[in-house]
C-alpha cells in the first residue's frame, strides 16, 4: 500500500497506481479540507513511486459529488484576494495531477459533479459507467466552475458544448458525455474498472497518445478570432435572455471562456479564479447556496423522520378529476400502484385522461417509452367501489374543498379500510384537527396538501393534526418521497404554511388597488422583483373564485390582520364572473396559443370593474409597491416560525420557494428580510401600519431587529 488515508488509498499493482476515493467516515465522496490535504500528499507519493500509470476509481456508490459546500461557505466570507488565493492553490493541485508524466485514466461511477468532474477532466482519459451522470452545476449556485472546468471542458469538447454544459448546470448521462467527447468510453458498471485498466495499459504501451491529450488541454482554444466572436457573442445574448438579469453567473462564465480562449492553461486559470471570486461575493450566490443548503436540510429532516417507517406498497386516491388524476399519475409514474375511486364513471374518465395526457407529453418528448407508458397506466386502477381498499396502505382524500362533504366522506371511508391504513386529506385550507373530530382513529389521519399542477409542483405539505400520530406523519412523508416530492411537515392552522403567508401578500395587492395603483404596474414591479408572475396574473392562474374562498377562510381565522373590512377587488371580480383562466377572463383575457396554452392579453373592460373599489389616487413608488406587497408576507412568515407551525427559517423559506415560486435568487422571505436588514424592515413598516395590522411586525421580530440579529446565522 503506497498510501492509506482517511479519504484516499493508493495501492501499486503491476506498476500501476490504483488510486481509490473512499472517505471512510462519510457516506459520500466530496472534496473538502480532508480530501484536498490527502490529494496533495498522494500526488507527491505518486511522483516518487515507480508507477507507470494511474487508475482513479471510487469505492462509494458515486465517484465524487463535488466540493463540500459547507466548507465553501467559509471561504466565500474571505476577502477577494484571500478567496482567489484559495482557488489558485486548488488549481495548483489540479494542475499537478494533469501534469504527471505518466498516463492517467478515471473510472467514473455514479455521480461526478462540480469539483468532482473538474478533477476527472485533469486525467488523460475517462471511462464512464452507463448509469453514471456528470455535470458542472455551479451556475445554479450563483457561481461558476472554479477548479478549471471553464478551461478544460471547452478545449476537450469544443466551446459550444462547454457553454451549454456550464450555463445550464445540468447533469448529463453517459451517452451525452461520450457524444461530445467529455469521456472516451462508456461501459457497463460491472466491467468499469476492468475496461479503464485495459485503456490505461494501452496508453502505457504507447498504443494511445496520452501526451497529446495533455497538450490540447493546456493550449489555447482552437478557434479563429472571427469564430470565437460568433460563438461567444451569440451565446451571451441567448443565455442572458434565458437567465435574466438576476442570475449573472451563466453569462459571466461565457465571458470567462471568451476572454481565456486564446490563452494557455495557466493564464486562463487566472481569469477563471478572478471571476469565481467576484461571483462568490455576490448576494445572489449567497442566496442560491442558501437554497441548496435548505434543500439538503429538508432531505435530512425527512430521512430522520421516516426512519424505519414502512413504504406504501399500494395507495388510493379518493376523488378523481384533475387533482385526483394528478395524484394517481404521480404515484404510478414513480412505481407505487394506486386505486382511483369516484362516484361516477365520468369523473373516473376525467382522472384517467389527466394521467394519460401527462404521459403522452412525456412520450412525445421521448422521455418515456410506449412500454413505460403502458406500465404506468396499468398501475392506476379506476373503481366505483371500496372493494380493494382493505389492502391499501395510504389513502389520499381529494374530494371537493368543503368541510361537511369531506367529513362525511372520511367517516364513511374509515369503515372500509384496515385499522393500519393511513388516511390523508388533500385540503388546502380546512383544519385537519376539525376534519378528524368525527373519526374513530384520528391518530391514523393527517393532511397531505399537494399543489396544482401536481406533476410540476415539488412541494407537499404534510399537516399534523392534534391527534395525528408520529407513525402516521412518518408514513405520509415517506409516501411523498416515494412520489418524488419534497415534503415539509406543518402543524395545523388555517392555511397551514404556504397559503397562510400568501394571503397577506394578496391583501397587500388589495390595498394597492384601493390606492389607485394600476394592476398591470403592480404585476410588472413584482415580476421585476423576481416573482414568476405578478399578483393579478397569479390570481387568474389560481382562480379568482379560489382566491376569494381562501381569503374568506383566512379572514375568519385571523380577523385582526387578514379580514378586509371593505369589498375587495377579488370579490368584485368574482361578482362579475371573472374567474381568470378557468373561464378565459379575469384581470386579463386569455386566448389559446399555438401550443394550446392560455395566452395573457390586456382586457380594457376590466378597468371599470376595478374602479368600483378604488378609493383614492395615491402617489406610490416602485419601491413602495414591493414593500407593501412583501412586508405582510414577511411578518406572517415570522409568526409561523414563532408559533412553531414549522421549526426553522429554512422550512419557511423552502416552503415558499417550492410551493409558490418565491424568487430563488432571494432565497425566501426570511432570508430576504435578513438581506434588507431586520431593523430596516421595522423602519419600513412604520410607514404603513396605518393601513392595517398586517404591516405590524411581531414583538419577537422587533426584538431580533433591535439586537441586530438575523434569521439565518451570519
Amino acid at each position: 500500500m503506497l498510501f492509506d488515508g482517511k479519504a484516499i488509498q493508493i495501492e501499486l499493482i503491476d506498476d500501476i497506481a490504483h488510486f481509490t476515493f473512499d472517505i471512510k467516515e462519510s457516506g459520500a465522496n466530496v472534496i473538502g479540507a480532508l480530501a484536498t490535504a490527502e490529494l496533495s500528499e498522494a500526488l507527491e507519493i505518486i511522483k516518487g513511486s515507480d508507477a507507470k500509470g494511474v487508475l482513479f476509481k471510487s469505492n462509494k456508490e458515486h465517484f465524487i459529488f463535488g466540493a463540500d459546500i459547507t466548507e465553501f461557505m467559509g471561504h466565500f466570507k474571505k476577502t477577494h484576494e484571500e478567496l482567489k488565493s484559495w482557488i489558485l492553490d486548488t488549481h495548483g493541485l489540479m494542475n499537478g495531477y494533469e501534469d504527471l508524466d505518466i498516463p492517467t485514466v478515471m473510472a467514473i461511477n455514479g455521480f461526478a459533479l462540480g469539483g468532482g468532474l473538474e478533477f476527472c477532466l485533469t486525467s488523460d482519459f475517462r471511462v464512464m459507467d452507463t448509469r453514471a451522470k456528470i455535470g458542472l452545476p455551479e451556475t445554479r449556485l450563483g457561481i461558476m466552475p472554479g477548479w478549471g472546468g471553464s478551461v478544460r471542458l471547452p478545449r476537450l469538447c469544443g466551446a459550444d458544448h462547454a457553454i451549454e454544459w456550464i450555463t445550464s448546470g445540468k447533469h448529463y448521462k453517459a451517452d451525452a458525455a461520450l457524444k461530445i467527447g467529455a469521456v472516451d468510453a462508456v461501459v457497463d458498471g460491472s466491467i468499469l474498472e476492468q475496461s479503464a485498466l485495459a485503456l490505461l495499459k494501452r496508453a502505457i504501451s504507447g498504443e494511445l497518445d496520452w501526451q497529446s491529450r495533455k497538450v490540447i488541454k493546456k493550449s489555447p482554444l482552437r478557434l479563429s478570432p472571427i469564430e470565437a466572436t460568433m460563438v461567444f457573442e451569440t451565446a451571451k445574448g441567448f443565455v442572458a435572455g434565458v437567465a435574466g438579469p438576476n442570475y449573472p453567473a451563466p453569462v459571466k462564465s461565457i465571458e470567462v471562456m471568451q476572454q481565456a480562449c486564446g490563452m494557455e492553461r495557466d493564464a486562463a486559470i487566472q481569469v477563471e479564479a478572478e471571476a469565481f471570486a467576484e461571483l462568490a461575493h455576490t448576494q445572489v450566490a449567497e442566496n442560491l447556496v442558501t437554497v441548496f443548503m435548505g434543500g439538503e436540510y429538508l432531505k435530512k429532516v425527512s430521512k430522520k423522520m421516516t426512519g424505519e417507517s414502512p413504504a406504501t406498497e399500494k395507495a388510493a386516491v379518493l376523488g378523481a378529476g384533475i387533482m385526483g388524476g394528478g395524484v394517481a399519475y404521480q404515484s404510478a409514474s414513480k412505481g407505487t400502484p394506486i386505486l382511483m375511486k369516484d362516484i361516477n364513471e365520468e369523473a373516473l374518465e376525467l382522472g384517467l385522461n389527466e394521467a394519460i395526457k401527462l404521459l403522452n407529453k412525456l412520450l412525445k418528448r421521448e422521455i418515456i417509452t410506449p412500454e413505460k407508458m403502458a406500465k404506468t397506466i396499468s398501475m392506476i386502477t379506476p373503481t366505483l367501489s371500496y372493494g380493494d381498499f382493505d389492502s391499501v396502505d395510504t389513502i389520499v382524500e381529494a374530494v371537493v374543498e368543503n368541510i361537511d362533504i369531506k367529513s362525511s366522506v372520511l367517516a364513511d371511508l374509515e369503515d372500509k379500510v384496515s385499522p393500519d391504513t393511513v388516511i390523508a386529506s388533500n385540503t388546502s385550507t380546512i383544519s385537519i384537527t376539525d376534519l378528524a373530530k368525527n373519526l374513530k382513529r384520528p391518530e391514523q389521519f393527517c393532511g397531505m396538501h399537494f399543489f396544482n399542477p401536481v406533476h410540476r409542483m415539488p412541494l407537499v405539505e404534510v399537516i399534523r393534526g392534534e391527534k395525528s400520530s408520529e407513525a402516521t406523519i412518518a408514513q405520509t412523508v415517506k409516501y411523498a418521497l416515494q412520489m418524488g416530492k419534497t415534503p415539509i411537515v406543518v402543524n395545523d392552522c388555517a392555511g397551514f404554511l404556504v397559503n397562510r403567508v400568501l394571503f397577506p401578500y394578496f391583501n397587500g395587492f388589495n390595498r394597492l388597488i384601493e390606492d389607485g395603483v394600476d394592476y398591470k404596474r403592480i404585476d410588472k414591479v413584482m415580476e421585476k422583483f423576481g416573482w414568476p408572475m405578478g399578483p393579478a396574473y397569479l390570481l387568474d392562474v389560481v382562480g379568482v373564485d379560489t382566491g376569494a374562498h381562501g381569503a374568506a377562510i383566512m379572514g375568519d381565522a385571523f380577523p385582526d390582520r387578514m379580514k378586509m373590512t371593505d369589498e375587495t377587488v377579488v370579490e368584485v371580480m368574482l361578482g362579475e364572473n371573472r374567474l381568470g383562466q378557468k373561464n378565459g377572463i379575469g384581470f386579463y383575457r386569455y386566448e389559446t396559443d399555438k401550443r394550446g396554452k392560455p395566452k395573457k392579453i390586456v382586457d380594457p373592460g376590466v378597468d371599470s370593474v376595478i374602479a368600483k373599489v378604488v378609493k383614492r389616487s395615491a402617489e406610490v413608488t416602485d419601491e413602495e409597491i414591493v414593500d407593501r406587497m412583501m412586508l405582510p408576507m414577511i411578518f406572517e412568515c415570522a409568526r409561523c416560525l414563532e408559533e412553531k407551525i414549522v421549526n426553522t427559517p429554512q422550512e419557511v423559506d423552502m416552503g415558499l420557494l417550492l410551493g409558490i415560486g418565491f424568487p430563488p435568487f432571494r432565497a425566501g422571505a426570511l432570508k430576504y428580510a435578513d438581506s434588507v436588514g431586520l431593523k430596516n424592515i421595522v423602519e419600513k413598516s412604520e410607514k404603513y401600519i396605518g393601513l392595517g395590522k398586517m404591516y405590524a411586525p411581531t414583538d419577537a421580530f422587533r426584538e431580533l431587529a433591535a439586537n441586530g440579529k438575523t434569521y439565518y446565522k451570519n
